[in-house]
């Protein structure tokens, strides 16, 4: 799965390919997400469908948990720089890990896969292409036409509760460590949560229901007014850099969020 990831983020560049899915993509998006939730008999229905998109299957157990998991990757051809999407077979999907920006918000991808091992039954959904990719049209957490939004939108309608990983220079809000939003969508417990689990690890969390957290609030994020729009749970994550290159900070947020999630 690291070695998936990394294939997945290596290469990434502005001026990479990328181009948007047309409306039969995008339904088959949502209906490759709505099979990969059903599972079993489902699943067969899942590969093909992902394959009509261009995602290669692969189904097997990950070392580092001992989990049966199973994996789509997105070969890029015709400029479908979709990314990725992983998913821990060991119980019934409860949680997306969303990773909208891997290579620019720098270590997000590796925080998200992180997280994803210590979730059972959670789904890693990695954006393909560099975010600046296509005049940015690639920046698909402010793009309501690209295939991560359909997979997102549809995992959450699927029930699934969504989380969103970003990263920001310290010197964008040097008053905080972290940000806890959940965008346009409504205050939800787990936001609540994860940010009395970042506060109680000595970190400066900035809740965006309490004050305002500069311009990193996610207000603008399409997954998020799909959320406020469909009344599911969506929390909007900042991290900052102290955070992501560190490792043993990392480590200890991940540990943090993986118990809060688990809690449902």
């Amino acid at each position: 799965m690291a070695g998936l990831v990394d294939e997945l983020t290596g290469s990434l560049s502005a001026g990479g390919p990328y181009r948007d899915p047309d409306s039969a993509e995008r339904r088959t998006a949502a209906q490759a997400a709505r099979a990969l939730v059903a599972g079993g008999d489902k699943t067969e229905d899942a590969d093909r469908l992902f394959a009509d998109l261009g995602f290669a299957a692969r189904h097997g157990v990950d070392p580092a948990t001992g989990r049966e998991c199973s994996s789509y990757l997105a070969g890029g051809s015709d400029s479908r720089t979709w990314g990725a999407v992983l998913v821990d077979r060991s119980t019934t999907p409860r949680t997306v890990i969303e990773v909208p920006h891997p290579g620019f918000d720098i270590n997000t991808e590796k925080i998200g896969l992180a997280l994803h091992r210590r979730v059972p039954g959670s789904v890693l959904l990695v954006a393909g292409a560099h975010r600046q990719a296509a005049a940015g049209a690639a920046d698909v957490a402010h793009n309501n036409r690209s295939l991560f939004h359909s997979l997102a939108v549809a995992f959450a309608e699927a029930g699934l509760d969504e989380i969103q990983l970003h990263g920001f220079a310290d010197r964008n809000l040097p008053s905080s460590d972290v940000v806890v939003s959940t965008g346009s969508a409504p205050t939800n417990r787990l936001a609540r949560r994860i940010a009395d689990s970042l506060s109680e690890l000595g970190l400066r969390t900035c809740r965006s229901w309490v004050r305002r957290c500069g311009q990193l609030e996610g207000r603008t994020n399409e997954q998020g007014r799909a959320a406020a729009e469909a009344g599911t749970v969506f929390v909007h994550l900042e991290l900052n850099w102290s955070i992501r290159s560190d490792s043993a900070t990392g480590d200890r947020v991940v540990a943090a969020l993986a118990e809060r999630l688990a809690e449902g």
